[in-house]
C-alpha cells in the first residue's frame, strides 16, 4: 500500500514546514539542466546568504516577479533605475550588494552560455556531468563545502560572478541535483526510490498475471 504523505521519513531540516517539504519532495535535489532554473537557484542561494532558506523560498514568486522571471539577457541590462525599483521592493531581500550581484550574475552568465554553448554543461562538469550520490545517515554528517564546490566557486568568481563562496556553491550544488545529499532513511534518497519503484513494477506484473489468469479460468 501506497504511505500517506504524512508517513514518510524525510530529511531532518524539511520537517515541520509545509513550503520546506514541499519543496523537499519535488525539487531539491533532482538534477536540473535547465540554464533559466539553474540561473534562478544561483541568484536564490547568492540571495540566502547570512539568511536561512526558509526565508528566500518564502519570497521566491516575489523574486521572479521583480527579477522578469530571471532571464539573464534582460537582468543584465539592468541600470540605475531598475536598481532602485528592486531596493524598494518589500517582497526580496533588499540588500545593495546582493541586487548589485544578480546582475553582474546575469552578464557573466550570459558570458559562459556563449562560452561553453550552455549554463548547464558548464556547471556540470565539475561533478562529471553525473549527480554524486552520497550515503549519509544523519545531518550532521552533510559537509559545507566540497572539493567540487570549492573548484566550482573558484571558477565563478574568476568569471566575475559574486556571492559564490564555497558553501554557497555547494548549497546550490544539492539544490540542482549535481549532488543527492537527502539522508539514507529518506524517502527520496535514490536507494529508496529504486526500491520502490521496482516494487511498483511487480505490483503491476502481479496485477496483470492475475487478470491473465482470470480471463483463461471464464
Amino acid at each position: 500500500m501506497k504511505k500517506n504523505l504524512t508517513e514518510l521519513k524525510r530529511c531532518e531540516w524539511c520537517r515541520g514546514n509545509e513550503l520546506y517539504q514541499d519543496y523537499h519532495d519535488h525539487e531539491w535535489g533532482i538534477p536540473v539542466r535547465d540554464d533559466r532554473l539553474l540561473f534562478e537557484l544561483l541568484i536564490l542561494e547568492g540571495a540566502q546568504a547570512g539568511l536561512s532558506w526558509l526565508t528566500v523560498l518564502q519570497r521566491r514568486e516575489s523574486y521572479r516577479a521583480a527579477f522578469d522571471n530571471f532571464h539573464a539577457a534582460q537582468i543584465a541590462r539592468y541600470g540605475a533605475s531598475e536598481k532602485t525599483r528592486l531596493l524598494a521592493n518589500p517582497g526580496i531581500i533588499r540588500n545593495r550588494l546582493k541586487v548589485e550581484a544578480a546582475v553582474l550574475n546575469a552578464q557573466a552568465f550570459l558570458a559562459v552560455q556563449k562560452e561553453f554553448g550552455s549554463f548547464s554543461d558548464y556547471l556540470w562538469q565539475f561533478v562529471n556531468h553525473a549527480p554524486l550520490v552520497n550515503r549519509w545517515a544523519n545531518l550532521r554528517q552533510v559537509p559545507a563545502e566540497t572539493p567540487e564546490s570549492k573548484a566550482m566557486s573558484r571558477d565563478l568568481k574568476n568569471r566575475g560572478f559574486r556571492f559564490v563562496g564555497p558553501t554557497i556553491c555547494y548549497a546550490f550544488m544539492q539544490a540542482v541535483g549535481m549532488v543527492n545529499d537527502h539522508i539514507l532513511e529518506c524517502f527520496r534518497h535514490p536507494e529508496n526510490l529504486a526500491a520502490d519503484n521496482a516494487k511498483s513494477q511487480a505490483r503491476k506484473r502481479d496485477t496483470r498475471f492475475t487478470r491473465s489468469q482470470l480471463r483463461k479460468t471464464r
